[in-house]
């Protein structure tokens, strides 16, 4: 039989050189540089006032050391952080063999505040430097992620106060049972009813002392209420492809030249639309007039457009509709109308249902007195002078007698269950007004440098958030508040960019 080598795998005292773990071209070589050589961490340390008293502290350089390193590799707990600054020898040597408390590393990042928003500039500057920020296209994009919020603990005012009157009845409810219990002799169950009743007390008592603290209901740009939350009321629900998370949208601002992202912002809302001009704004320090600003149709609005316009800066927005209109998606309906990941490839199986009839199957009479619709019936003038779409157009509706009993009501009527009768409106020509924006945008995405730039915007800013919610991990943020958030995003967002900076060569020579 053939003989092989031990394997050791039990402990083992080994001579360690920290500095030589510290290989230069990687990530870990890149932060220790940045951090030692490029970055003014004196507001941080001004923080620090032991001069005369106190136990020594830890430098914040060490603890932005270890967080980055940790966030590069997928770890977000502090309790996790710590442990790695014990165990993994990567983390001695980054650290310079520290161990801080996983308190102290979770309080350095909750009170970071501003200064994490400017230390994200600085390493764009070393960015920039290096030449690593094109300026010629910026793609916009965002994610939408759970954070330290309970999503039960949301609703509006009136919700809340509702709830705190159910349990107040509730209270007073348990109370009498608690009285009769204790007069029939039953102690324990008297006890048990005691207790819960108490423990309900303590929470409709917090939930008045949140409305006291909270007098008006969010709202949102429009004025409409937003749902507030008991635990964090900056986030926001909002639906995502995973379900309703309770949390914030994180959104980046991403150069096309090597994919470094030139602004980062959380913001405690669903709406896409909301946080296009904020980030636009916050890229401002490094475009130019030339360079072109991009995103899909999440970020799409009549006043968005209009307010870059009055910034004068050139956009790619794309429109819901601009699929339809774009021949590279022709036959996407093929796709979207799988079922699931094992769709029958070969064709057959149950034939698709047929969708609601449109204008194009009406027949207009050619003195436009009438029209007739698929089923033989009649439908009658209603209007001469609407505006569909721009376009001025013929409208007609049909009667009870003949809608109300039609075979075909379910293919004719949206909801056959609330509508009487079917209405329908022919285009005619086009009514000569001054196109908005949205036309205009609709014109610019439709050609050929256009369809060039939704392309590039695909290629730069989706491997971004992959790589941050793939590879680095980030599927939560773990603070409460919108500033507390924003610095976690950038944090994370800084992460991203020392990589492309160690990708590209910075700080390749060892350091002695």
């Amino acid at each position: 039989m053939p003989r092989f080598k031990p394997i050791e795998r039990g402990m083992k005292l080994i001579p360690v050189d920290i500095q030589e773990q510290i290989q230069p071209g990687t990530f870990e070589h890149a932060l220790c540089k940045l951090i030692d050589d490029e970055l003014d961490l004196s507001r941080l340390r001004s923080r620090i006032q032991n001069d005369a008293c106190g136990a020594p502290a830890y430098d914040p350089a060490v603890l932005l050391k270890i967080i980055l390193l940790a966030y590069s590799r997928g770890i977000l707990s502090s309790r996790k952080m710590a442990n790695a600054c014990d165990q993994v020898v990567l983390f001695m040597a980054v650290s310079g063999d520290s161990h801080p408390h996983f308190t102290t590393i979770a309080h350095f990042v909750a009170t970071l505040g501003d200064e994490i928003a400017r230390l994200f500039q600085e390493v764009l500057l070393v960015c920039q430097r290096m030449r690593l920020i094109g300026k010629e296209l910026f793609a916009i994009d965002g994610v939408k992620l759970p954070s330290n919020a309970a999503k039960s603990r949301s609703g509006t005012r009136a919700d809340f106060e509702r709830q705190a009157q159910k349990m107040e009845k509730a209270v007073k409810a348990m109370m009498k049972e608690h009285r009769r219990l204790d007069d029939a002799g039953e102690a324990d169950a008297s006890d048990r009813m005691k207790q819960q009743a108490a423990r309900l007390k303590k929470e409709a008592t917090q939930v008045r002392e949140w409305l006291s603290e909270h007098p008006k209901d969010r709202t949102s740009a429009k004025g409409a209420v937003r749902l507030s939350n008991r635990t964090d009321n900056e986030s926001a629900k909002m639906a995502t492809d995973k379900g309703v998370v309770q949390g914030y949208t994180g959104v980046a601002a991403v150069d096309a030249a090597h994919q470094v992202i030139v602004a980062a912002q959380a913001h405690g809302s669903g709406s896409e639309q909301e946080t296009l001009i904020p980030i636009v704004d916050a890229s401002d320090a490094h475009r130019t007039r030339k360079t072109v600003i991009c995103a899909d149709s999440g970020y799409h609005s009549e006043a968005n457009l209009q307010a870059l316009a009055e910034r004068k800066v050139p956009a790619f927005i794309c429109d819901k509709g601009y699929r339809d209109r774009d021949p590279r998606y022709a036959g996407r309906e093929h796709h979207t109308a799988k079922p699931d990941a094992l769709w029958n490839k070969g064709g057959k199986g149950e034939e698709k249902p047929k969708g609601l009839f449109k204008p194009a199957d009406f027949t207009l009479a050619t003195d436009h007195s009438h029209a007739i619709c698929p089923a033989g019936k009649r439908l009658y003038r209603s209007g001469s002078n609407v505006t569909v779409g721009g376009h001025r157009a013929l409208a007609f509706k049909g009667t009870v007698r003949d809608c109300e009993n039609c075979p075909l009501r379910s293919r004719c009527l949206r909801n056959p269950e609330t509508s009487r009768v079917r209405q329908v409106a022919f285009r005619q020509e086009k009514r000569r007004t001054a196109p908005s924006q949205t036309e205009r945008m609709k014109h610019r995405i439709d050609s050929e440098a256009g369809r060039r730039m939704i392309g590039l915007r695909f290629a730069t800013v989706e491997p971004v958030f992959g790589n941050l919610r793939s590879n680095k991990g980030l599927n939560r943020f773990t603070l409460r508040g919108q500033a507390k958030v924003d610095g976690q995003w950038k944090l994370y967002c800084v992460v991203h960019n020392i990589e492309k900076l160690a990708h590209h060569g910075y700080g390749e020579t060892a350091r002695r």
